[in-house]
């Protein structure tokens, strides 16, 4: 199992915009047929981050996900109206150890 968590650190203020059009986001994302994502917001550390986790089979379930909605006109739409609240971000992909 792969763990992909998209971390992205918002623009000062951006937290509330963020977190409303994640709402539509997710709901986009379940309709282009993506894998369940979690949103997560800071507690402690660097204010305004914000983290996108996912998970999925494989690294090839990953990237054919990507490609699917990625490649979709509605989510580089939605894309378009999130990507100016952030101002920076990283990607951190992990394979689960089973027990």
């Amino acid at each position: 199992m792969i763990v992909v968590r998209n971390v992205f650190r918002l623009k000062f203020g951006a937290a509330k915009e963020a977190r409303k059009l994640w709402v539509e986001g997710h709901a986009l994302s379940v309709k282009l047929g993506g894998h369940p994502q979690r949103a997560l917001v800071d507690v402690t550390g660097p204010f305004y981050t914000f983290v996108l986790e996912s998970s999925y089979p494989s690294l090839t379930a990953w990237e054919e996900a990507g490609k699917t909605m990625m490649g979709s006109a509605e989510w580089e739409r939605w894309y378009a109206r999130f990507s100016p609240l952030i101002e920076s971000g990283h990607r951190e992909i992990f394979s689960e150890v089973e027990v």
